[in-house]
This record gives structure tokens, sequence and C-alpha cells, in this order.
């Protein structure tokens, strides 16, 4: 095909725009359309300043990237019989050794321990740990010994028990010590950070008993709420309590004094809530407003009425249980029913709680256990691992991670973290020492260290009559007194009742005389009634007796006739 290049020559100016021709007009409408913008532009900078440009910039944190991946079906606990307790508890505790979990249970209540390599299928028949006489409602493993918990039930009886290593072979129903002072159904039990066998309940009785776990006493009792004991929780150092209350209030309390320091309004809905301690002093609450929607607040201990921040989630009907990991300054949010996991990162920076993400699963959880930091691994940067309940009956392992491409140990991640070793004895934080909580490095992996077994030094006795003497029923383990040779041992000289125990007890025996005499009246009135009643009453007379019917004759049977036998001369035996 021939191209004339003539025409080429003549359609360049459609093809080429260096070679277009623009008219006259059009130019002249540009420039003076440049020219003036041009001016308003001059104008207006010499009026006012040009403000600097801002963005935002991304919040800075080694957390922000943070994620949740559950483990497979094989890797997790499989037909567990989920306690269905209406009761507002995790039903779920964890530690590096054991995971033990509230199961339903006929004939009274029980939870099930496994250990973490015994994963899948559990059978039907697994042992368990069943001595409560009522469902158990809450659990809690001792922080300073892997092979101890406690539990609290509708019995109102307290126990504590030691699991042996591997788990259980049988059925458990005999207990360490069994702790009794609650009048009514305990449900919530926990350890002290720092004290060494030092264990808070709290009953709905409106009780709360801290407990010396070593010898089975009471060492103090706080009578400061009017209402249900929602949830409580010790300071950094153990040194303060902070509890939520059915009236609605959070309290500061210390224990030791038994006084109330602060006390506030904390969610205005009249569902249950929860409150902790940060690692830092500040609180951490969660509840629902006035028109029941979820919310969280952090507030400080100087002003808990003033919240510095308070944020609502959404329009759920279950509690809301803060995890808290004091190494990451993170919270993480698990609502009762939910199928979420929502973590936050409390900074110094507003607004003080930074939403990260949320861990979505398809089923709702009825229970969760977080595994302290001691039992994460270090290796793949995990930061947290909890273990959730589904109503289907399995647990499932969930690992927090952060993603890292180096394999070393991270430092930044893994800070000192509590360790299983006590700061103080009980009698030692009785007498008001505190301490912080003693600290282990991750690097190189966490190694259970040997525990001696529980041991209490004498049995427990009922602390309701702790301003009675009560005779223990076992002997105390104590050293024999030396006695001589040859000589009988002396018999233990016995206790001197105080005046105010023996004025008591001769009120107490005058009570009974009375009730004895009244008893003896009640009894001589009734019997006078009775007497008159009969006296008073018209004799009835006799009705008359029916004819009985006269039977049929009988057949007539043939006599024989009658013998004489002085005539035959037989005797009267023979025939």
């Amino acid at each position: 095909m021939d191209v004339d290049v003539a025409d080429v020559k003549r359609h360049s100016s459609f093809t080429s725009p260096s070679t277009r021709k623009i008219s006259i007009s059009k130019r002249a409408g540009r420039e003076r359309s440049y020219s003036y913008h041009a001016q308003v532009s001059k104008a207006t900078e010499s009026r006012i300043d040009r403000p600097k440009m801002s963005f935002r910039v991304v919040r800075s944190s080694k957390f922000r990237h943070v994620y949740g991946q559950a483990l497979k079906r094989e890797q997790c606990y499989d037909n567990i019989r989920v306690s269905k307790s209406s009761w507002d508890s995790t039903f779920c505790a964890v530690n590096p050794k054991f995971l033990a979990i509230i199961v339903e249970s006929a004939g009274g209540g029980a939870f099930i321990v496994l250990p973490h390599n015994k994963v899948g299928r559990i059978p039907a028949d697994h042992p368990l740990v069943g001595g409560h006489k009522g469902p158990v409602l809450d659990i809690a493993w001792c922080p300073h010994n892997d092979n101890v918990i406690a539990s609290g039930s509708e019995d109102c009886v307290v126990k504590v028990w030691q699991i042996p290593d591997g788990g259980l072979s049988r059925t458990l129903t005999e207990p360490v010590v069994d702790l009794v002072y609650h009048q009514r159904r305990v449900g919530l039990v926990l350890w002290h950070p720092t004290a060494q066998n030092v264990l808070l309940t709290a009953g709905s009785d409106n009780q709360i008993a801290i407990w010396n776990v070593g010898t089975g006493e009471v060492l103090l009792t706080l009578d400061c709420h009017p209402d249900l004991i929602y949830s409580a929780c010790w300071n950094w150092t153990g040194s303060k309590l902070l509890t939520t209350c059915r009236d609605k209030k959070i309290r500061i309390i210390d224990p030791r004094k038994g006084e109330v320091e602060s006390e506030a309004i904390a969610h205005e809905g009249s569902k249950a809530s929860r409150a902790i301690f940060l690692k830092h002093g500040l609180v951490f609450t969660t509840g629902f407003s006035r028109m029941s929607e979820r919310q969280y607040s952090l507030r400080t201990p100087d002003a808990l009425g003033e919240p510095i921040v308070t944020v609502e989630i959404d329009t759920s009907n279950g509690v809301m249980f803060p995890l808290y990991d004091p190494d990451t300054n993170l919270v993480y949010l698990c609502g009762k029913g939910d199928s979420v996991i929502r973590y936050f990162e409390v900074t110094p920076e507003p607004p003080f709680v930074h939403y990260i993400n949320t861990f979505q699963t398809p089923d709702p959880q009825r229970g969760i256990g977080m595994m302290p930091k001691r039992g994460c691994d270090v290796a793949t940067c995990e930061i947290a691992k909890f273990y959730r309940l589904n109503n289907s009956g399995l647990c499932q392992v969930v690992s927090m991670t952060v993603p890292r491409k180096s394999e070393l140990f991270q430092e930044d991640l893994y800070p000192d973290t509590l360790s299983d070793e006590a700061a103080l004895t009980a009698d030692e934080w009785l007498a008001g020492e505190d301490a912080e909580p003693n600290t282990m490095s991750l690097k190189g992996g966490y190694v259970a260290s040997a525990r001696a077994p529980l041991a209490v030094s004498k049995p427990a006795r009922n602390a309701l009559a702790r301003d009675k003497p009560r005779p223990d029923r076992s002997p105390t383990p104590a050293d024999p007194a030396p006695t001589v040779a040859g000589a009988p041992a002396a018999a233990p000289a016995p206790a001197a009742i105080p005046p105010g125990i023996e004025k008591q007890l001769s009120d107490l025996v005058d009570e009974i005389r009375k009730l004895k005499s009244v008893i003896v009246k009640q009894e001589n009135r009734i019997r006078a009634l009775e007497a008159a009643v009969k006296s008073a009453a018209p004799t009835p007379e006799p009705a008359p007796t029916p004819e009985p019917p006269t039977p049929a004759p009988a057949p007539a049977v043939p006599l024989a006739a009658p013998v004489d036998d002085a005539d035959d001369g037989m005797a009267p035996d023979e025939v």
C-alpha cells in the first residue's frame, strides 16, 4: 500500500501536540486566567500566614500487629462437659503444668484437671476432683505452687487440693484442707500475688475472708460490702484490694486495717461489673451503662468517680472479663457468650486505651482461662495464650503472637516476668510488710522447679466459732515434750477461758433453760386441751350391728352308729 507523504504532513497537526496551532483568542484567555489566579494567591499570602501541612502519624507500638491464631482441633481438648451454672465465672484456670475446668457432675460439684500434653478427645470416665457437695463456682491455681489449686462451691466450703505431677489417675476426693467460714455459697477465690499461702475468698453472705492456707485459719475478715461481691483484685504488691459490688460501687480497701480508702460508682448499669488493678496503679473497669451498653473505663485511685476515659463497646448481655498482662500492658476483654476477644494497649498518651485488634471465632465462649507468661513459647514470640470453653465441649487453644522474623530471644517482648517464688510469708504480710513480686527472665525458656507438697501445720478448725474454743478432733502435729523415764506423761493443761467467752457461755446456758421451761409449759397446755376436748365431746350411740346372713345348709353326711366300747371289748386305738 502506497502512502502519500503530503497527506501525512497535512494531518501531522492532529498527531503531534508540538505542531498544533492554538488560536490567538484561546491563548489570550488562558493568559488572563493565569494572571488572575496568580494575583489572588499573592494577595491571600500577603493577608494571612499559610498553615503548615498536617498529617496523622501512625502510633508507634511493637504490639500493633499482634494477631491471634487458634490451634488445630487435634491440639485442643474435646469432649468436656463444661458446667452449665449461671454464675458469672471463667470456669477455667491454667498454669504451666495443668489445665483445670469446672464440669457438670452428678451428686455434687467437680472439676477436671488435665496435663497440657493430654490433648484430643477426653474419655468420659476421666478422673475428676470431686469432694464438694454442691456445684463448684470458682477455681484458682496457686501462683507459687503449680500443684496446688483452690475451689469454692455452693456448699459454703473452700477446699485446697494437691494435684500430683502427671495428673490424676483416680478421682480425688480428699483435699489438703477445708476452709469453713462462709454462711452462703462461695463464688470467688483469689490467691495473694506476693505472700505465700494467703488466699482470699468471697461469698454470697457479703463477707470476705483472708486465709493462711498453711494453718487453715482465718487471718482477716472484711465486712464492708452491703450486697453481693462481684470481683476482687490485688494490686501489684498485694497491699491494697479492689472490689466491685452489686451496689454499683468499686472500693479500694486496705485489707490489714479493714478500712475502705475510696469508693465510687463505677458503671450505671445494674448488671455485673469487673475491676482490675494495672501494674502502675491505675484501675481498669468493665460494666454496663444505664442503657445496658457494655463499656470499659480507666480511672486513677485518687479519683475513682472521675474516669479518665469511658468507651462504649456494644449492647451484648454477657459480662466482660478483663484479663491483664502486666509485662506488655495489654488488656484482653473476653465476654461471656461472645465469639470475639478484643485486646487493647494502655499507654500514658491519649486516648490512653488504644484498640489493637479483635480475634474472631465462629463459636461463642462459655468460659476462658489465660496462661501465665511463664507458660508462653518465647521461640515463636507468643505473648499470651488463652483457653476458650465452647458450649460444644471443646476447649480451644488460642495463641497471641507478635510477628518477628528473627528467631532470637526478643528482650523487648519479654521483660522479667512474675516467677513462682513468693516474696513474703503469710506472717510477714500480716505484720504489715510489703514487697515487689519476685521476677525471672524467660531467656532460654521456663523450667519448672520441684516444689514440696502443701502441708498444713494443724487441722483447719471451724472459723465460724473463731471466738469460741473448739477442741480439735485430730491430733496437731507437734514435737512431743520430753518426759522423765518411767514417769507418766503429764496431761496438757486446760486452756483458760477468757472472761468475755465465759459470759457468752453463761448467757447461752440461761437461754437454753428458758427454752426448756417454755417447752414444758406448752406440753402441759396441749395435754390439758386434749383432755378437755375428750370430756366435752358427746358419746356417740353404738350403731346397730347387722345380723350375719344365714349360711346355706351343709349337705347331709351319713353318720356311723354309735359304738359301745364296753360291749365289743376293743381298745380305743384299735379298729
